[in-house]
């Protein structure tokens, strides 16, 4: 099952007092991006985020799903309505995520 643009539209409402977040369609569903680094992903209609320290200190009851099939699990993010709580997990993950590689020269 796909991802809605709906619900798509209603993270990144939620993330629009954040600087720099974008989002990259991948087949039905949407990667999510803070300041470059990947942080998670909308699954399914889920907002999960890698399994990060900072993501797991402040989700500990946080469900461990798989966003698809031979992917590496990810947490839930549960408290969506929140603003200031996803404003709080995003810059508490950030310099906990890897920096993208730069891409090759053809």
């Amino acid at each position: 099952m796909a991802s809605t643009k709906e619900y798509l539209n209603f993270i990144l409402e939620q993330l629009s007092e954040l600087d720099e977040i974008t989002y990259r369609a991948m087949m039905g569903e949407y990667i999510i991006y803070y300041r470059g680094r990947i942080v998670g992903g909308i699954y399914d209609d889920r907002f999960l985020v890698k399994p990060v320290k900072a993501a797991v200190d402040l989700m500990p009851e946080a469900g461990y799903e798989l966003p698809y099939d031979g992917a590496k699990e990810m947490l839930l993010v549960d408290n969506v309505d929140s603003r200031e709580f996803l404003e709080q997990l995003f810059e508490a993950m950030y310099t906990e995520l890897p920096v993208p590689k730069p891409k090759k020269k053809k």
